[in-house]
């Protein structure tokens, strides 16, 4: 049987068609709204802020201590003491603190890594005038009094940067009129500190690598150091000095030395060229010596050892360098051959004692190191962690010995995969003589696996994750001298919140759960506690307006949760800095 095809002339298969499809003019509609980019739109001046940062210098910061009132580097002084002299608010009168004002940031359209953004910063204060950063590339100027907005910017993130650990940025630096950040994406940005408009920015990351930025620039005479992001993406650790008035990169030092520089026979072929070492926390500065001191993070990948035999220099060191051209002066290596992620890129707290210049690190490894910052040679190694498993330090001498490393089946070690003490920052109380610090009494099964590296890919060499019971958290007062502990305050979770000490005789930290909370400084008493709404994971800072002391803190839960609190992974968000006063 045949079968037969009827075709339609084409007109009459259009009109088919139309009338398939509906077919009609729909009217024009005229366009009311021009496409612009976002930053245009968040860039725009409020109003002008005052021009308090141009007088900014660096000789101005390296006297920080003298002018209490204003906060003007990321820790408040070069020293990284977080140490404030200010004590209108005392131990006597913190109970009657209440709020003076509250600043919402808010979450405006999409962003990156969205599950990990957290508000971390740690504003700066000149003057009445409060900088203050946010996930996601924010900045914004503020009333130091009132809260009042002066101007926003944002700079445009991509959503495909590579964010290990957290979509946060932790702080800005302010000199010379400029208000100076290190966005996500690795531009590092000046602003007009009065309108917030951009004055130079240079790219100084491979996001494409896997690197990315996380941290507050340092002011250092007329430069203005920043490190890197990105140790579980196998990059090469640097940190970069660009000149503050033109933004021209001044020098680069890479952390992880090639071959034939001094600490290349601690890698083997051609592992340095993937070796992490980042340096994403942000540096202390002594002037008299004029030496930097920095910590740097964990090698790659970050727990199959068997891929970079050797102590793998110079990764998790506080390293001492000239500010001039970024050369070493000395380092110490807190974990030779870090194999539990236990990154070395904690705050190094300059203090004197006894007539010798020392500095303190707490590190993740849950060991307290106590060094001369003049030579980098050990005073003392005391353990600070509750639970540390992984091995011994010997006191006196720094050697370690290792007890349990990660293996293909899975170890349970401690501390777990975020350290026995996260970035979050210790203070140094001048009055007291005490080092107070935040701590993390949380284990982990860690575990290996093989892994070749592939640029731009993560680069772990295996996993570790995080015990969900029986975490706790301290906040721990520990003598310098004897590295014995003074006293310590339990608190329900994990601790991820700096402290700030002052000569109010308090210990201001946050919680987890987002209470923030004033400790007596002498023995470590609950004195005072507001809940803010949102768990704690930056650091509060004090400064003065008018003759009137105020306290400040970001609360906004986030980061790597997992691996610190998975227990809180579903606690409530939150994004407000929130400002107290006395009556």
């Amino acid at each position: 049987m045949k079968s037969t095809t009827h075709s339609l002339p084409n007109g009459a298969l259009v009109a088919a068609l139309c009338a398939m499809a509906a077919c009609a003019h729909h009217p024009r509609y005229p366009v009311t709204e021009q496409a612009r980019p976002f930053t245009a739109l968040d860039a725009s001046a409020t109003r002008a802020a005052p021009d308090v940062a141009a007088g900014v210098t660096a000789d101005r910061i390296a006297r920080a201590r003298g002018e209490p009132q204003n906060w003007l580097t990321y820790y408040g002084t070069y020293d990284g003491q977080r140490y404030s002299t200010l004590d209108q608010i005392s131990a006597a009168n913190v109970k009657s603190l209440k709020l003076a004002w509250q600043f919402q940031a808010g979450v405006i359209g999409l962003i990156a890594s969205p599950a990990t953004y957290a508000f971390e910063a740690t504003p700066i204060v000149v003057d009445g005038v409060m900088y203050v950063s946010g996930w996601d590339g924010y900045v914004w100027a503020l009333d130091a009094a009132t809260g009042k907005v002066f101007w926003r910017y944002r700079h445009a993130i991509p959503l495909d940067v590579p964010l290990c650990c957290g979509n946060v940025n932790r702080g800005v630096a302010v000199v010379a009129g400029k208000v100076i950040y290190a966005t996500q994406n690795g531009h590092i940005v000046a602003l007009d500190a009065r309108s917030g408009t951009p004055v130079w920015d240079q790219v100084f990351v491979d996001v494409r690598a896997g690197e990315s930025a996380t941290m507050a620039p340092l002011v250092v005479k007329n430069m203005v150091l920043v490190g890197s992001s990105g140790g579980e993406y196998g990059v090469r650790g640097h940190i970069d000095a660009f000149d503050v008035a033109t933004g021209r990169r001044v020098w680069r030092r890479y952390n992880v030395p090639k071959p034939g520089e001094k600490g290349s026979e601690t890698w083997t072929g051609n592992a340095w060229q993937w070796a992490g070492g980042t340096a994403w926390i942000t540096g202390s500065y002594d002037p008299d010596l004029d030496l930097v001191y920095w910590g740097t993070g964990n090698p790659g990948p970050d727990f199959d050892g068997d891929a970079r035999p050797g102590d793998n220099l110079y990764t998790n060191s506080i390293i001492a360098f000239s500010p001039d051209d970024g050369s070493l002066k000395w380092y110490y290596q807190t974990t030779p051959h870090d194999v539990w992620d236990y990154d070395g890129v904690n705050e190094n707290i300059l203090f004197d004692q006894g007539g010798r210049k020392l500095l303190a690190h707490f590190d993740r490894n849950g060991y307290l190191f106590v060094l001369d910052r003049s030579n980098g040679r050990l005073v003392r190694a005391s353990k600070f962690g509750n639970r540390v498993t992984w091995g011994d330090i010997d006191p006196t001498s720094g050697k370690v010995t290792v007890r349990l490393t990660p293996s293909a089946q899975g170890t349970e070690i401690c501390p777990g995969p975020a350290g026995a003490k996260e970035w979050p920052h210790a203070s140094y109380n001048q009055q007291t003589g005490l080092l107070y610090t935040p701590v993390m009494d949380v284990c982990g099964t860690f575990s290996t696996s093989r892994q070749d590296f592939r640029e731009g890919m993560p680069y772990w060499g295996g996993g570790a994750a995080a015990s969900k019971q029986g975490n706790k958290g301290y906040v721990k007062a520990i003598d310098p001298t004897t590295g014995r502990e003074a006293w310590s305050h339990e608190f329900l979770h994990p601790v991820v919140a700096s402290t700030l000490s002052t000569a109010g005789g308090l210990v201001f930290v946050g919680e987890s759960t987002g209470e923030f909370d004033a400790l007596d400084a002498k023995s470590g008493d609950l004195l005072w506690s507001v809940q803010t709404g949102s768990g704690i994971h930056s650091s509060p800072i004090t400064y003065s307006v008018n003759g009137k002391q105020y306290i400040a803190v970001a609360s906004g839960w986030g980061g790597w949760m997992k691996g610190f609190a998975p227990e809180l992974y579903g606690e409530t968000r939150g994004s407000a800095l929130i400002v107290f006063q006395l009556p």
